[in-house]
């Protein structure tokens, strides 16, 4: 049978109900996408956010089909979903090289905890998209895959660190895809590619199987083109697992039964929400003119949607931002501490690494955390980090005590997703994105389409709310998304 639903802008559930009604298979599906990758991804525009596709895809979509033909039932939730995965996440029919040239060849023993979900939720695995190297870049450049292209304008990034993954799905090379979040590495190609990105409370989605930058902070999540489907996704992938000391938030987030259930009817009707506007760009660079324009345009679709909008600012916002980063103290070490816990790869050290040159020679932050302390408490200011990122949660939930506000919004970046030749304006701690507010301080966070620029560049933003208050979030964010509608497909 040759499927009789295209798959481009397909929701997951248009897809369900495509097999549901026997208008197509899991095998139709899965040969479409790998159709798209290799005309769009491989050749055509060439879009490189695929780093490898799966050999046991095809299979996979055969047994499922075999499977509801017997019972005519779904294999559960996400039954025939075809989800790409971010390089740095484990997966036992893909290798995983977490984008550096000194990877390749690695093949795990275990899938990571939330592709292991997916898979018993009836999804298909198809591929692993790129990212830079050890996640450590806003941008697309890796030693494994060299440059990924933003479906939307060839010749402007796709944001990092989970370039692939954005690109992937902004593309219709999957109908979903995980990525990892440390200071927002899925909400900023989120952004950069008019899509939905999930970065939760850090531990309500484990992290088991997975390569971080800083422990404590990194998250994982979806990328989706909708809210309802990053959401759907959402709710198969979270919850405790024992093998991760901080899913225990999971549990202490009361979660509800279904994620899914908190989109309701109600959207945004009744809430109140404020606008960071020390997190807007200077209105002198005609780039971040055109995002606060589009920033003001989003808080505007918010009230016609039923929400109270204020603006507010968090005192002292880029002080705190630099007095909370951790990436030089922690990320060296926890970066080995994943090669180390892998038997195949327990000899190699990042700075061994970089030393030998086995990286893409444009990641300045790699180059700045191999130099890093091996211990991350013999930096000296690494308490002193810790006790400024709790005050920095306080400063942030005391603004939204004072204004009475159930959660805050503001651009994804201060300005555009930069050209390739823009980009070289800044490093890695530089670059003024505002993803970092919510990483941060340890707060959930999902970013949502907010229309394009006069010149077709995409730009997102942020709502961001309380600690564990993910499922209240997701229900904004689905009322803003009715309201606004910008999500489009890039033309390829």
């Amino acid at each position: 049978m040759s499927t009789s639903v295209p798959v481009q802008e397909i929701s997951i559930q248009e897809l369900l109900q495509a097999y549901r009604e026997r208008r197509t298979t899991v095998r139709a599906v899965v040969e479409e996408y790998l159709g798209r990758i290799e005309k769009l991804d491989r050749s055509g525009p060439g879009l490189n956010s695929i780093v490898a596709t799966s050999e046991e895809a095809l299979t996979r979509a055969d047994e499922l089909d075999a499977r509801f033909g017997e019972s005519g039932e779904l294999a559960g939730p996400l039954h025939g979903v075809v989800v790409a995965v971010k390089d740095n996440i484990d997966t036992v029919d893909m290798d995983t090289t977490c984008g550096s040239e000194a990877l390749r060849g690695h093949r795990p023993e275990r899938d990571a905890v939330a592709v292991a979900r997916l898979r018993a939720a009836g999804a298909v695995i198809i591929a692993k998209t790129a990212l830079p190297d050890f996640a450590t870049s806003w941008f697309s450049y890796s030693s494994v895959s060299g440059e990924t292209l933003n479906p939307h304008c060839l010749d402007h990034d796709p944001g990092g660190s989970s370039s692939g993954s954005a690109a992937a799905v902004a593309a219709n090379l999957a109908t979903v895809a995980l990525g990892t979040d440390c200071g927002g590495s899925v909400r900023l190609p989120a952004s950069f590619c008019n899509l939905v990105g999930i970065r939760s409370t850090p531990g309500v989605v484990p992290r088991t199987g997975t390569g971080f930058l800083v422990e404590f902070q990194d998250t994982v999540g979806p990328l989706a083109r909708s809210v309802e489907d990053a959401v759907t996704v959402f709710d198969v992938i979270a919850g405790y697992d024992e093998g991760d000391d901080f899913s225990v938030a999971a549990t202490m987030a009361r979660p509800p039964v279904s994620y899914m259930a908190s989109l309701g009817d109600r959207g945004v009707a009744g809430v109140r929400i404020g606008l960071v506007t020390n997190a807007l760009g200077s209105e002198a660079d005609p780039r971040s003119a055109a995002v606060n324009a589009l920033t003001r345009r989003a808080t505007e679709d918010l009230r016609a949607a039923g929400a109270e909008v204020v603006d507010v600012e968090i005192p002292d916002l880029d002080e705190f931002l630099v007095d909370t980063s951790q990436y030089i103290a922690c990320s060296r070490h926890d970066i080995d501490l994943y090669l180390k816990q892998r038997p195949a790869l327990s000899s190699l050290r990042v700075a061994d690494i970089v030393a030998r040159g086995r990286y893409h020679r444009e990641l300045d932050l790699l180059e700045a955390v191999s130099s890093g302390p091996e211990a991350p408490e013999s930096d000296p200011d690494y308490t002193g980090r810790f006790v400024a990122r709790d005050r920095f949660t306080r400063v942030i939930l005391k603004v939204m005590d004072q204004h009475g506000l159930d959660a805050l919004t503001y651009p994804a970046t201060r300005i555009p997703a930069p050209s390739n030749e823009e980009r070289k304006e800044w490093t890695v701690l530089t670059f003024p994105t505002n993803t970092l507010i919510a990483s941060q301080a340890l707060l959930p966070s999902i970013a949502v389409p907010a229309g394009f620029t006069d010149a077709g560049v995409p730009v997102g933003i942020e709502l961001v709310g309380r600690p564990y208050s993910d499922a209240e979030l997701f229900g904004w964010a689905a009322g803003y998304e009715k309201q606004s509608r910008h999500r489009h497909a890039p033309t390829l």
